[in-house]
């Protein structure tokens, strides 16, 4: 027994002196969006934690004047470099090919380059989507809750009008009608990720046109949703990140987009050596990277029958019971 303790000891060890010691993360936003950015930044905190690696956290702040030279930043300090990487995708592929003995992993588009030095984690989305779609189409039937109007509306506000988003909206345009097919859907996209009064002025309008339930997809600038939500009596879904308690009583969940558990499942396989450079790693309700936040604030709104229901659903996907096609543009 002391021999099999002392050899898991040893390889525990070869592997830690093995792995890379300095991991970036560099996001073309900024972190405090309580979503998607903050998600990832928790994994890199659990990596520092785990396994005692330095890490920096660059932040370009959407402005493109600082894409090129905190990639360049990240790549000559750390030996693992984490990106998000929308709007700068062309600058990420030139400087990866400067430094293409570190690893570099994008995060939420695929972003290849001629020498497969770039590996992508691409999110099936539309699978998290579908279900917030289920959500709000059964809670907008739900005319016994406080709120719930006749109408069979629900909204979405987007924080920009490009691929994943809309991979989001025909996600959850799919998901309300399974549930049922005369579900009206309205969306509004309204331009910018970090700006809460734009999507609290666009739910706001949602709301006034019959709107029962928004989807938030728009980061930090969709904290303004959840503010509407409360404000109006409204109902809300959170997004990235569980945002259930950010308006307690009026967020009924939240679509997860595990960024975080994805940077921390990827690092392990660099130390493990299973980690393929130029491969894209797609991850879905399958793989535990998307689904729903389902805790005491959802059935504080939802009675524990639908709850069932709707993680039968999402187990059913899960599974491949469920089948939802990939967004085509």
């Amino acid at each position: 027994m002391k021999r099999v303790i002392f050899a898991a000891i040893l390889l525990i060890s070869v592997l830690t002196l093995a792995a890379p010691k300095k991991v970036a993360y560099v996001i073309n936003g900024s972190l405090g969006d309580q979503s998607f950015y903050d998600s990832g930044y928790a994994g890199i905190k659990e990596l520092e934690e785990r396994y005692g690696v330095q890490t920096r956290v660059v932040e370009c702040n959407f402005d493109p004047s600082l894409y090129y030279p905190s990639l360049m930043t990240a790549a000559q300090w750390a030996d693992v470099i984490f990106v998000i990487s929308y709007g700068f995708e062309e600058e990420l592929k030139e400087i990866a090919m400067k430094f293409p003995d570190k690893i570099w992993v994008n995060i939420d588009t695929v972003v290849q380059d001629e020498k497969g030095v770039i590996s992508s984690v691409d999110y099936r989305e539309e699978e998290g989507a579908f279900l917030a779609g289920v959500v709000a189409a059964i809670t907008t039937n739900m005319t016994e809750l406080a709120g719930i109007n006749p109408q069979k509306i629900i909204g979405a506000v987007g924080g920009d009008d490009d691929i994943v988003i809309r991979s989001f909206v025909y996600g959850y345009e799919m998901g309300a009608r399974y549930i049922d097919p005369e579900i009206q859907v309205k969306v509004i996209y309204v331009g910018t990720w970090d700006d809460p009064s734009k999507g609290k002025q666009a739910a706001l309008q949602l709301y006034a046109q019959g709107a029962d339930v928004i989807f938030q997809i728009a980061a930090l600038t969709g904290f303004g949703v959840l503010q509407a939500a409360q404000e109006v009596g409204k109902y809300a879904i959170g997004v990235d990140s569980n945002q259930n308690p950010l308006a307690p009583g009026h967020v009924i969940t939240s679509d997860l987009k595990e960024v975080g558990k994805s940077i921390l499942m990827i690092y392990d396989m660099i130390v493990n050596n299973s980690f393929e450079k130029g491969k894209i790693y797609s991850l879905g309700v399958k793989e535990g990277a998307v689904g729903l936040a389902i805790d005491e604030y959802t059935r504080k709104i939802l009675p524990q029958a639908v709850i069932d229901r709707v993680i039968d659903i999402q187990n059913k996907v899960a599974s491949g019971e469920i089948k939802i096609e990939p967004y085509r543009p």
